[in-house]
């Protein structure tokens, strides 16, 4: 089978390569997978030169989210049925013809979502909706600020937002990714990551502020959504995309009465899995319904993964990419 195999931890993606590897088998409580769709992750790129918190043993196949239909089932897998249609996230192994996984981590494909579309929305909107639900407790009629809203992840937070029913300001560097998302999604307001946001912000909101803000990229743009996040607001905490771990004076939040909160999805799941297994449950109830709707900014053969990785180091990306095997 063809997969996308890194040998080496090098820069530029130097230590990957396509490779023709035996079909894995599952073992007990294993699943195999003919992949149909693998989405690109920044952590992925990471990963080719060791600069992941996850550093599989070498050699290892990329890739942490898939979908495809079943083609074995180890012993003890469970229910799942040789041609199930199904979508799933692990550490590694997805940029392949085949990929084997625990049961447990791969549920039914909504019906509503082509492969493409499948494969890139369960991560992204995992870490969305327990943001938007589980932190911020977002109520229908709130302001709600993405910042990053070309991403995978903020594009998602953008359209949960939506569909939850709350008023979107959507927030990016690039003119073109701007008119983009506009396009896809027409949120309530769509405007530029320059420094002094928070005066747009505040016009938007009629004086208020945002009472929820998703930052992604810290640094400057957390420092300034501190000055435009309303009385009470809910300050998300996602990531650092800036390079900049920002601070905040604690005199701050105590004067406008906000709340700072880190998300991290995969760490709730882990920590309230009952709670975990119902935001999976959400997510992909909402679509089936077709209340969401992922987008894929390119799909790409497996052998163009250096066009599809390039993609996300030039920061060009609205949405995700995906690979075909």
């Amino acid at each position: 089978m063809r997969a996308l195999r890194v040998s080496e931890l090098l820069p530029d993606h130097a230590g990957a390569a396509l490779a023709d590897l035996p079909v894995p088998e599952p073992a007990a409580g294993e699943v195999r997978v003919r992949v149909r769709a693998a989405a690109v992750n920044f952590p992925d790129l990471l990963m080719t030169r060791g600069g992941y918190q996850l550093k599989p043993d070498l050699p290892f196949v990329s890739g942490m989210e898939f979908a495809g239909e079943v083609d074995a089932v180890g012993a003890g897998a469970g229910d799942w049925r040789v041609g199930d249609a199904v979508v799933g996230g692990n550490r590694f192994g997805a940029m392949a013809e085949y990929c084997v996984a625990p049961a447990g981590v791969l549920r039914a494909k909504p019906g509503a979502l082509d492969w493409d579309a499948a494969a890139a929305y369960p991560v992204a909107y995992l870490t969305a909706y327990v943001a938007l639900v589980r932190c911020a407790r977002v109520e229908p009629g709130e302001w709600v600020l993405v910042h990053g809203a070309a991403g995978g992840v903020g594009l998602a937070t953008v359209d949960l937002a939506k569909a939850l029913g709350a008023r979107v300001i959507a927030v990016t560097s690039s003119a073109a990714k701007r008119a983009a998302i506009e396009r896809l999604y027409a949120p309530d307001a769509v405007i530029d990551a320059a420094p002094g946001f928070r005066e747009t912000v505040k016009a938007r909101t009629g004086g208020k502020g945002a009472d929820v803000i998703f930052d992604p990229v810290g640094g400057d743009v957390f420092d300034e959504s501190t000055r435009c996040i309303a009385f009470g607001g809910r300050l998300l905490v996602i990531g650092f995309a800036s390079g900049r771990i920002p601070e905040v004076s604690v005199n701050m939040p105590l004067i406008k009465g906000f709340s700072v909160v880190g998300v991290r999805a995969g760490e709730y799941g882990r920590r309230f899995p009952a709670r975990g297994a119902e935001n999976v449950a959400a997510i992909d109830a909402l679509a089936a319904e077709g209340r969401i709707r992922p987008h894929v900014h390119a799909s790409l053969d497996l052998a163009d993964w250096r066009e599809g990785f390039a993609m996300l180091e030039r920061r060009e990306v609205v949405g995700k990419v995906v690979l075909k095997p």
